[in-house]
């Protein structure tokens, strides 16, 4: 199978990597494009075998299409290159706003969503899978034995995908910022270093990652295990008890007003409500 990227921006960068890093494809096997050839350039460099062309020759020479861009940046580069996508191929969005109904009303072939996250980087993770009506089978199986060597493919329909989104793909940022905001504290109010603190923190991630992923304890169980009555935890549990009372219900409430106002912006270029 032969695989075009379009957009070798953050995200389109990591899937290379990921795909190329899990040996689901060859450099010899792609095909990318970016706006700013020089991004594209860099990747040629990592490697070498990899092959840079204009979006229409990208388009046209594979089998499988990537589109990695904004979602603002979708609808146009679809309507202007919708005659070189044929019905044998299949193309991938990784953006949320974008349905799949919205992008098989302008290009010809099977359509996924597929949202990754900075996770799949490291072979790991969740990615969040909508096949389109007009998929096919061949393209379903393909899909998603793809995306099954970087990640734990889950399928997902619109009315869930934004919520869906924040933990999978925003995730990573919003708990990387909190385990930041630990280490800053600790180094604040305690004689600790920054490195030292930045060591026991991604060492207590990795290991609390490997307990939930092992089944050894649920969120709650956990809580409970390291909590000793009358103890230093519990006194720790009260204060975040306190201070997060309602922080994730706002968290959503702003990321799914920004994703209102993108599923309006993008519908207004498809002409079909998201």
């Amino acid at each position: 199978m032969k695989l075009g990227v379009i957009g070798t921006g953050n995200m389109g960068s990591i899937l290379i990597e990921a795909l190329m890093n899990a040996k689901a494809i060859t450099p010899s096997q792609l095909t990318i494009t970016n706006r700013s050839p020089e991004k594209a350039v860099l990747l040629k460099k990592q490697y070498p075998d990899i092959q840079v062309a204009p979006i229409k020759e990208t388009i046209e020479s594979q089998d499988l299409i990537l589109l990695c861009v904004k979602p603002l940046d979708m609808y146009p580069i679809l309507k202007h290159y919708a005659a070189s996508f044929k019905p044998s191929q299949c193309l991938v969005s990784i953006t949320s706003p974008v349905t799949t109904e919205q992008l098989a009303s302008v290009v010809p072939c099977s359509c996924v969503r597929a949202i990754p996250s900075i996770t799949n980087r490291a072979l790991s993770g969740a990615m969040l899978i909508t096949y389109g009506k007009q998929c096919t089978a061949y393209w379903r199986n393909e899909i998603t034995a793809l995306f099954s060597r970087i990640s734990r493919p889950i399928e997902i329909d619109q009315a869930s995908i934004r919520t869906a989104s924040d933990i999978v793909s925003c995730g990573p940022a919003f708990f990387s910022f909190l385990t930041q905001k630990m280490i800053e504290g600790a180094t604040h109010v305690t004689d600790i270093d920054e490195d030292t603190a930045v060591a026991l923190a991604a060492e207590m991630i990795i290991g609390m990652g490997e307990l939930l992923k092992n089944n050894f304890y649920t969120l709650p169980a956990l809580q409970e295990k390291v909590t000793v009555k009358g103890g230093i935890t519990g006194e720790g549990l009260k204060v975040l008890e306190r201070k997060a009372e309602g922080m994730f219900e706002e968290l959503f409430q702003a990321t799914h007003e920004k994703f209102k106002e993108d599923l309006g912006a993008v519908s207004r270029q498809f002409g079909i409500q998201s």
